[in-house]
C-alpha cells in the first residue's frame, strides 16, 4: 500500500509531539515537517534555564539522529510560505514545493508587540525563542535596568530572566490592576507583588505604555499618566496571537479575533487539514498551554489512524513557580458567592495566600488559588476534577490536619478514581501509573517516566507520580526504602549504620564494600557526608577527594565569575580590635569585596582560586578558623547582647553562643545548620527560625528546633523549657544526631520533622524522654565528633598535597585565571556581568 503524507507546518513542542505520537500508531505515512527556526524542537516550557547555564542543545526534545531513525523529513529554517488547497501542495521559503495528503499546521503563536511609538528602538526585544534569550544575554551584558512589559505567567518568567542576567535594577509593567489576572484574584496578586518586592523586582500596574523614550537606543518608558520610568532595556511580554495567516491565505476559515478554526478531531473547516497546539481554535477558545497541546496533537494522530478520539477542551489549572515563589490556580478559580462559599487563609508574614471556592452545598471543591505555598495542588486538583466529595471541615484541605483525624495522603490516593489524569501533559491516568509499577516493575519515578512517558512534560505531577508509586509498591505488600541511588540499594539511615557497623573510612571503601559500579554525583556527596558525620576526617582526606560537593573540594564557595569566597568562623558574633584591623588587612592585600552578614560573620568575596591558601594562612595566624560557609554544616550561632550589656537580658546569651558554636563548628550534616541564643524573650537574635535556637527565660533556656529562614521560612517548636545549660546541650547532641541518622540528603530540619510520623511530640519523646533508649550512646557519639574537630583549612594549608589543588593552571601554579574579571561598586569591587560568546 502506498504511503501518504503528512505535511507538518512547525516543529515546535506540538509539533513533534504530533509526529511522536502518530508514529507509534501506524507506519502508514511520510511525515514531512517544516521548521522556521534553525534548530530541532526544544522545550519551550523550560527556557528561561538557558540563563542557568543549560545549552540549546540540553533543552531539545530529541536527538539529532531521531528524526532520520524514525523516517521523518525534516527541514530546518525553511518555513511554508503558501498552502495551495486545490493542488494540496505547500511551497517553502527555500524553493520547495511537496504534496501533501494530510496537512498539520502547528505554527503556534507569536507574542503581541503593541503599537507604541518607538518600539522599533535598539534594546527592545521579546521573549519567544532561544534566539531571542541569546539577544537579550548579550545586550544585558552592557545594561544596569531591564523592563518586562507584561505581568502574565509568561511576563514574570522574562522577569526571572533578567534577575538572573545580574542587573542591578528589575521591573515589570502591566496594563491591568494586578499581576496574573487571569490565573489569580486580587488579594493573591497583592500577596504575590509583596513576595517580588522582598526579592528586589519593582513591580508596577495599572501603567499604559504611552511611547518609548531615547534616540536611537531605549532610556525610559513614559506612561499614560505623564510618569516615567528609566530602563536600559525592554522584553515585551504582552499576551500572544495565533500564527494563523498561512491558513487565512489559503481559504481555511479562522476566528473574528484570530485562531483556525477546529471541530473536535482537530481538523479545521478543510477535511484533510488539521490544525494544533496555540494556533487551534476551538469552541471560541485558545488554549495557551503545553498539555492542551499535547492532547491535540494526540486527537489529530488518533482521527489520521481511524480513531474517533476527541478533544473536549481541556483544563487550564497551571502550578509554577515564579522567581522562586509558588503560584497555582485550578477549577474555576474566581467563582464566589452567591454561586460558591469561599474560604481563605493569607499569612502576610510568609507571604502565603490560599484560596479554595467550594459548592454551595459544601460537597465539592470547585477551584482555588495558592500563592507561597502549592504542595497540595496536586491532590487539589484531582479533587476537583473527579468531583472527590469534600471532607466534613473543608477548610483542612489548605489549613492542614488538626486534631488528628483527617484524610491520610494514601487515603487521598486510593480515593483517586483509574481514570483520574495524573499527567496532563502525555494524558497518563492513575491506572497506568499503578500498572507500570505492578505489571513492569517500575519502581522508581525514572522507570515510570520511560515506560509511561509521565512527568516529561512540564514536570509539575511528578510529586504525585511518586505518591502513587509508593503508594502501589505498599499495596503490593512491597517494602518501600528510599534508596540513595542506583550505586547503593540501601536508605541513607542503612548506609550510615553500614558504613559505621564495618569501620569504612573512604568513599572507596564503601563502594567496595556495600555498593555497585563507579559511583555518581548523588551517592559521592552523601557518602561523604556521611563519612564526615561519622569520623570527622578532613573533607579532603585522600581517598575522599573525588567525593565532595563541589564547593568541599576548594573549601570556599564557587562564586559568580570564576572566584571565591572566605568566611572565617567569628563565634557569638563577637570579635576584637585586632582580628577586625586583621580581616581589613587581609581584605585591602587580596583586593577582596567585603559584607557583614545577617549571621554576625564577614565575608570577602572575589578571591582567586590560587590565593586562598594564603589568604587562610594570614587568618589562621591571627587566630582565624573555617566558617564551614562552604559545607553542609554548621554555619553560624547567632546571638544579642544578652545581659552582658542589655537592661532586658536575661542571661549570658554571647558566652552560650560561643559555647555552643565551638561545640558543634564543623559537624557535618544532610543540610547547613543555622542557631541562635537570644538573651531575653524579645528575641532579637531571631532564635525562632533557626534549626536549633535557644531562649532564656528567668528560669534557664527554652529550646527550640526545626526552624529556618530561606525561600520556605517555618518558626521552630519548643522542645523542651527552663532548662539548665548541659541539660539544653544535652538535648541538642540528641536532636543533631536523631537528624544526621535518619534525615534524607539535602534535607533541612524543618521539612524532615513536617514528615516524621508523630510530629513534634514524637521528637519530644525520642529527644527528652529517651523513649528509644538512644541518649546515651548519642551524647557519646557527638562528644567523639566535638574531639575529633579540627580546622579544615589549617590542615589543607599544612599538607602539601592538598594545597596543589589550589592551583588554576598545574604547569603555572601561581598564575591566576585570566577571565576573571570585577566592575567597580561603591567603592569595592564586584564580579563583571557574565556575557556570552
Amino acid at each position: 500500500m502506498k504511503q501518504k503524507n503528512i505535511v507538518v507546518i512547525g516543529n515546535g513542542m506540538v509539533g513533534y509531539k504530533f509526529c511522536e505520537k502518530i508514529i507509534t500508531k501506524s507506519d502508514e505515512f511520510n511525515i514531512i515537517i517544516f521548521g522556521e527556526e534553525p534548530r530541532r524542537a526544544y522545550d519551550r516550557v523550560h527556557l528561561s534555564e538557558y540563563f542557568n547555564g543549560k545549552t540549546a542543545e540540553d533543552l531539545s526534545l530529541s536527538t539529532e539522529d531521531w528524526y532520520s531513525a524514525n523516517k521523518i523529513s525534516l527541514y530546518l529554517h525553511d518555513p511554508v510560505k503558501e498552502i495551495d488547497r486545490d493542488s494540496k501542495t505547500v511551497h517553502s521559503s527555500k524553493g520547495l514545493t511537496l504534496k501533501y495528503d494530510y496537512l498539520v499546521i502547528a505554527t503556534g503563536s507569536a507574542p503581541v508587540v503593541p503599537d507604541i511609538p518607538g518600539i522599533d528602538k535598539e534594546g527592545v526585544f521579546v521573549y519567544r525563542t532561544i534566539e531571542d534569550l541569546g539577544l537579550i544575554k548579550n545586550y544585558a551584558a552592557h545594561a544596569k535596568t531591564g523592563t518586562v512589559l507584561g505581568g502574565g505567567l509568561l511576563g514574570l518568567e522574562a522577569a526571572k530572566a533578567l534577575i538572573d542576567l545580574n542587573l542591578a535594577e528589575t521591573n515589570v509593567v502591566e496594563f491591568a490592576p494586578r499581576l496574573m489576572p487571569r490565573q489569580i484574584d486580587s488579594a493573591g496578586s497583592e500577596m504575590l507583588q509583596n513576595k517580588l518586592k522582598a526579592l528586589d523586582l519593582n513591580v508596577y500596574t495599572s501603567k499604559g505604555t504611552s511611547s518609548i523614550e531615547g534616540v536611537d537606543r531605549i532610556a525610559s518608558l513614559k506612561f499614560n499618566d505623564g510618569s516615567e520610568l528609566k530602563t536600559d532595556m525592554l522584553v515585551i511580554s504582552a499576551g500572544i496571537r495565533p500564527r494563523d495567516e498561512l491558513a487565512k491565505l489559503s481559504g481555511i476559515e479562522v476566528g473574528t479575533r484570530g485562531g483556525i478554526i477546529v471541530n473536535e478531531y482537530m481538523q479545521t473547516s478543510d477535511p484533510s487539514v488539521f490544525a494544533i497546539g496555540e494556533c487551534a481554535l476551538f469552541d471560541h477558545n485558545i488554549y495557551g498551554l503545553i498539555a492542551p497541546g499535547y492532547e491535540m496533537a494526540e486527537v489529530a494522530a488518533a482521527r489520521l489512524c481511524h480513531d474517533n478520539k476527541t478533544f473536549k477542551g481541556f483544563d487550564m489549572s497551571t502550578k509554577l513557580k515564579l522567581i522562586g515563589v509558588d503560584v497555582a490556580s485550578f477549577g474555576d478559580p474566581f467563582t464566589s458567592e452567591p454561586d460558591a462559599r469561599t474560604i481563605l487563609f493569607e499569612d502576610s508574614h510568609k507571604g502565603i495566600y490560599k484560596r479554595i471556592n467550594i459548592s454551595n452545598d459544601g460537597k465539592y471543591l470547585l477551584g482555588g488559588i495558592l500563592i507561597g505555598e502549592a504542595e497540595a495542588y496536586n491532590m487539589l486538583l484531582q479533587t476537583v476534577n473527579n468531583k472527590i466529595l469534600l471532607p466534613p471541615n473543608p477548610e483542612d484541605l489548605i489549613l492542614g490536619s488538626r486534631g488528628g483525624s483527617s484524610q491520610t495522603e494514601n487515603t487521598g490516593l486510593a480515593g483517586l478514581p483509574d481514570d483520574a489524569l495524573i499527567c496532563s501533559c502525555e494524558g497518563i491516568s492513575k491506572a497506568a501509573i499503578c500498572n507500570a509499577v505492578t505489571e513492569n516493575a517500575c519502581e522508581s519515578v525514572d522507570a515510570i517516566k520511560k515506560c509511561t512517558k509521565a512527568g516529561t512534560g512540564c514536570g509539575g505531577c511528578i510529586p504525585m507520580v511518586k505518591d502513587l508509586m509508593l503508594h502501589t509498591m505498599k499495596q503490593n505488600g512491597k517494602y518501600v526504602r528510599n534508596v540513595v541511588c542506583e550505586h547503593f540499594q540501601l536508605s541513607r539511615q542503612e548506609l550510615y549504620d553500614l558504613i559505621k557497623i564495618h569501620n569504612l573510612k573512604s568513599y572507596e571503601q564503601v563502594l567496595d564494600n556495600l555498593g555497585k559500579g563507579d559511583g555518581c554525583e548523588v551517592c559521592k556527596p552523601l557518602v561523604s557526608s556521611l563519612l564526615a558525620s561519622l569520623w570527622n576526617d578532613m573533607i579532603l582526606k585522600k581517598g575522599n577527594d573525588t567525593a565532595q560537593d563541589s564547593n568541599d573540594r576548594f573549601l570556599a564557595n564557587i562564586q559568580k565569575g570564576g572566584t571565591y569566597s572566605v568566611v572565617p568562623r567569628i563565634p557569638g558574633g563577637e570579635i576584637t580590635p585586632e582580628k577586625l584591623v586583621i580581616i581589613g588587612q587581609v581584605a585591602e592585600k587580596y583586593g577582596l569585596y567585603t559584607k557583614i552578614t545577617g549571621g554576625q560573620r564577614i565575608d570577602m568575596f572575589g578571591a582567586h582560586l590560587s590565593d586562598l591558601p594564603l589568604i587562610w594562612g594570614e587568618l589562621i595566624a591571627a587566630g582565624f578558623e573555617s566558617g564551614h560557609a562552604y559545607g553542609k554544616a554548621l554555619r553560624t550561632v547567632k546571638s544579642c547582647v544578652g545581659s552582658t550589656w542589655c537592661r532586658f537580658g536575661l542571661h549570658d546569651s554571647v558566652s552560650y553562643a560561643i559555647r555552643i558554636e565551638e561545640r558543634y563548628r564543623g559537624l557535618r550534616a544532610p543540610h547547613k545548620l543555622k542557631s541562635a541564643v537570644s538573651g531575653c524573650i524579645r528575641e532579637c537574635a531571631e532564635a525562632q527560625s533557626k534549626d536549633f535556637g535557644i531562649i532564656a527565660t528567668e528560669k534557664g533556656w527554652n529550646l527550640y528546633v526545626c526552624g529556618n529562614g530561606g525561600s520556605k521560612p517555618q518558626h521552630a517548636l519548643l522542645l523542651a523549657a527552663d532548662v539548665d545549660s548541659d541539660t539544653c546541650i544535652k538535648y541538642i547532641d540528641r536532636f543533631l544526631m536523631f537528624y544526621i541518622r535518619t534525615a534524607d540528603p539535602l534535607t533541612r530540619t524543618a521539612p524532615w520533622l513536617n514528615k516524621m510520623e508523630g510530629g513534634m511530640e514524637y521528637l519530644k519523646n525520642v529527644v527528652v524522654n529517651d523513649s528509644l533508649g538512644m541518649a546515651a550512646q548519642w551524647e557519646l557519639e557527638m562528644q567523639t565528633l566535638v574531639d575529633g574537630y579540627q580546622c579544615e583549612w589549617k590542615t589543607a594549608i599544612e599538607d602539601p598535597e592538598i594545597r596543589k589543588r589550589f592551583s588554576h593552571f598545574v604547569n603555572a601554579p601561581e598564575e591566576k585565571d585570566p577571565s576573571v574579571k570585577f566592575d567597580e561598586m561603591r567603592g569595592q569591587k564586584k564580579a563583571a556581568n557574565w556575557t556570552m560568546a
